[in-house]
């Protein structure tokens, strides 16, 4: 899982240049568009992550870990 979070923050770094290179209105609305679907995407990512280890915790110890 860590592998794709780091894509899908390399992912959202390729926006972010997009995003300031662009110079009409359009390109900043799509490159607005691509760092918030990135951002999205990532934050995602660590959500089910953290829902995959609390998967394995054990019941015996509270759900602690």
């Amino acid at each position: 899982m860590s592998g794709s979070n780091f894509i899908h923050g390399i992912v959202l770094v390729g926006a972010m240049v997009v995003l300031g290179h662009a110079d009409t209105t359009l390109e900043k609305a799509i490159g607005f568009v691509a760092v918030l679907l990135g951002a999205g995407n990532a934050a995602g990512g660590y959500v089910v992550t953290e829902r995959m280890l609390e998967m394995f915790r054990s019941s015996r110890d509270g759900g602690k870990a």
